[in-house]
């Protein structure tokens, strides 16, 4: 499982460590299952196989296309309600009436039509939202799929050995500077597991550090920790909890050994450091709880760590530096809040408008100072968010967009005290400069163009994995005169659970237009496959929505699709559920589902019941672009319909959409700034191979995947990676070299 994870993540495929043969045969065999899919094998990872046996190429293609249909999307069978979709679909009304007359007149289903009070119940009428053809029937009547010059091609590199790759990706994924989605950190933990005696360079996010903690104790190794919320983090961890402590777990009963080893590292943090005890107050339920369970009474010469405890009971009182904070800024003394404020410098970076506000343009000065000061120690995503924040205060008639932990997303109205428009400016030049001074000093960096518009990722909470997914206001083009949207899922044993697939059309200013679902089946240009109301194993079920975009009304500006659980289980308790969407010209046929055709396949993942994974928005050349929202809308337990959930996705995707987002092309400007020549990725010059085989030429290259050809030497960083641009660290202040 590791493997499949590992090839999808980067589209790497490890290899065996040694064996040779003639496995061209067997290469071309793997080269045909392949093509279909949208995947190719580079020149290097095809002599690489053909170098080995046919068995070995066997034994590595059986694992590598295992995971490259499912990360497209292809491991299902989807059979839509609608054979002919997207041609032949009946008006809505019309179509319920069929199903209606079907039923009245089977004397074998008559009596169970429900005609009650509240009206028809359509899941009483036995041709309603269940299959009436096969997947082999469906298949039958379509015609064979047209290849496009646009069809998705994603390449597959050669790797090391597994062992090589999984110790590889540990470290990729133990170093991220940004925290992870729940998949991966639940992969960083297998990976920690498999990994035990290696040791990350550096675990820079404090819940991924509980995570790598967690399988060095398992392991008999001592665990890497140095303030007292790792210590409460290790033990959610330690009980299969969450460690980013959103949701407090059942701590679990812990050994003696592992007692006195968590009361052990409490006793020696705060001895080094007592105000450490501070942090006490922010979780003080958390630690009543690990109170229970590490009975500190029993441990008398661990005094310190027995403190942890009083103050959580409130024995011990603290002040907190939030405390002396609070009390500056209400006595009026700005600049006392910003020197208690320099000894926790992200706390100072996220108060940055308030300081500001508070201290009208006396306080940017001050500001300024103590960023160049301290702001080397502030991670790069608190940089980049503040960056962005400060970006998006002036913006006329913007709203101002939330969302939580778990991706729960909501908008408000911007009604705070304007910014001095000097104070603000003088600000974000310093964050600026505190960025660019971490950025990768390359000499040359080839960029690929559709890089420029990824967002700068701050977090991967409520990103899901597969193909294509790029972070929150992330934006690319839409390339193809047709977009189908689909999802997939499967619905646990004993469960029945129904998703809808819907889209809402918004005008100018925001305002629905209209919008296609179960309940309305067709609009102009815009085709429902049909409804289906239960999901069982092993096939499950498939929606889609076709929508030809020439013949979208020209009042239609934005187009949102939803996911919605109209009943049954959350997104998280499926077995199997994911979204995404095709690209297509108008000339391609074939199956309603078409791999190559796939441009973003995301798993649907999380415990809200209402999901709107991006927008989709026409500009004013008429040419359309696609803005990653994941973000999760306030939902009823059953019966979410988009007639309900349109307005608020709306204003999630104009929050989303209206927003200046911190991309890699600002990055890159910045790199420019301090003297990097950079130019469109391609193959290097000759006196620029030179160069880099010389080691006179620092390379770097910047894409959405890795390219063919690209040089030993070339230092590449893709969207896995993409957080690495920006450490969790910077330079001490000085001259920038």
């Amino acid at each position: 499982m590791v493997h499949s994870e590992i090839i999808q993540r980067t589209l790497r495929v490890p290899l065996p460590a040694s064996g040779s043969g003639d496995g061209a045969a067997a290469v071309r065999r793997l080269d045909a299952a392949l093509l279909p899919l949208g995947f190719a094998l580079t020149g290097g990872l095809r002599a690489r196989l053909e170098a080995l046996a046919p068995d070995a190429v066997l034994r590595t293609a059986l694992p590598l296309l295992a995971a490259v249909r499912e990360l497209a999307g292809a491991g299902a069978e989807h059979n839509v309600y609608f054979a002919d979709f997207p041609e032949n679909v009946p008006d809505t009304v019309d179509f319920w009436l069929e199903c209606l007359v079907g039923a009245l007149t089977d004397p074998a289903h008559r009596d169970r039509v429900d005609l009650g009070p509240g009206g028809l119940d359509l899941l009483s009428l036995p041709a309603y939202g269940r299959h009436r053809h096969t997947y082999a029937e469906l298949a039958a009547v379509r015609d064979a799929f047209v290849a496009g010059s646009k069809d998705r091609w994603t390449l597959l590199h050669p790797g090391g050995t597994p062992e090589e790759e999984a110790r590889l990706h540990y470290t990729d994924l133990a170093g991220s500077t940004v925290p992870l989605s729940g998949a991966d950190r639940d992969l960083l933990g297998r990976l920690a597991a498999a990994c035990p005696d290696h040791e990350p360079p550096a675990v820079p996010v404090r819940e991924n550090r509980a995570v790598v903690n967690a399988a060095r104790v398992r392991a008999g190794h001592p665990p890497l920790l140095d303030t007292v919320t790792d210590v409460l983090r290790l033990a959610q961890a330690l009980s299969d909890g969450d460690p980013t402590l959103v949701r407090p777990a059942r701590l679990r009963s812990f050994t003696r050994r592992e007692r006195r080893l968590l009361l052990t590292a409490l006793d020696g943090i705060v001895a080094a450091d007592p105000g450490r005890l501070a942090d006490v107050g922010r979780r003080v339920q958390g630690w009543k709880r690990l109170g229970e369970g590490l009975h500190p009474h029993e441990y008398p010469a661990l005094a310190h760590a027995r403190d942890v405890f009083a103050v959580a009971r409130g024995d011990k009182r603290v002040r907190t530096l939030a405390a002396r904070v609070e009390t500056a800024f209400r006595a009026g003394d700005v600049p006392a809040a910003v020197d208690l404020l320099s000894a926790a410098p992200g706390t100072l970076v996220r108060s940055l408008d308030r300081i500001m506000v508070a201290g009208g343009p006396a306080a940017t000065g001050l500001l300024v100072e103590r960023l160049e000061a301290v702001g080397h120690r502030v991670s790069g995503r608190v940089l980049a968010s503040a960056r962005e924040q400060l970006a998006n205060r002036s913006l006329p008639g913007s709203v101002r967009l939330f969302a939580n932990e778990s991706a729960r997303g909501w908008t408000a109205r911007d009604t705070r005290t304007p910014l001095p428009e000097a104070g603000t400016a003088a600000v974000t030049a310093a964050l600026d400069a505190l960025i660019a001074r971490r950025l990768p000093g390359f000499d040359l960096l080839l960029v690929d163009p559709a890089v420029r518009d990824v967002a700068v990722p701050r977090s991967g909470r409520g990103t899901s994995g597969g193909l294509g997914v790029l972070p929150r206001g992330s934006v690319t083009a839409v390339e193809g005169e047709r977009l189908r949207f689909f999802v997939h899922w499967v619905e646990g044993q004993g469960t029945t659970t129904d998703l809808d697939l819907s889209v809402m059309m918004l005008g100018e200013d925001f305002s629905p237009v209209g919008q296609v679902s179960w309940t309305n089946l067709k609009a102009d240009g815009v085709v429902h496959s049909g409804d289906l109301v239960e999901a069982p194993a092993p096939g499950g079920a498939t929606e889609m929505i076709d929508i030809e975009l020439g013949a979208l009304g020209p009042q239609v500006r934005y187009v949102v699709p939803q996911v919605l659980v109209y009943s049954g289980d959350r997104f998280t308790y499926l077995p199997e559920a994911f979204f995404g969407y095709m690209a297509l010209d108008a000339a391609q046929r074939g199956m309603p589902f078409e791999p190559r055709a796939v441009r973003v396949r995301s798993d649907l993942e999380g415990e809200s019941r209402v999901l709107v994974p991006l927008a989709f928005a026409r500009g004013a050349d008429g040419t359309w672009s696609a803005r990653w929202l994941h973000l999760f809308l306030a939902a009823d337990e059953q019966f979410n319909r988009v007639e309900d959930t349109g307005v608020p996705g709306a204003l999630l995707a104009r929050g989303v959409l209206t927003r200046r987002y911190l991309t890699v092309g600002d990055l890159v400007g910045m790199m420019v700034e301090r003297g990097t020549r950079v130019r469109e990725a391609g193959p290097l010059t000759e006196e620029e191979a030179e160069g880099l085989e010389r080691g006179e030429l620092r390379v770097g290259h910047l894409g959405t995947e890795r390219p063919e050809g690209l040089p030993e030497g070339v230092e590449s960083i893709t969207l896995p990676t993409l957080a690495s641009l920006l450490p969790d660290t910077g330079p001490e202040p000085g001259p920038v070299g």
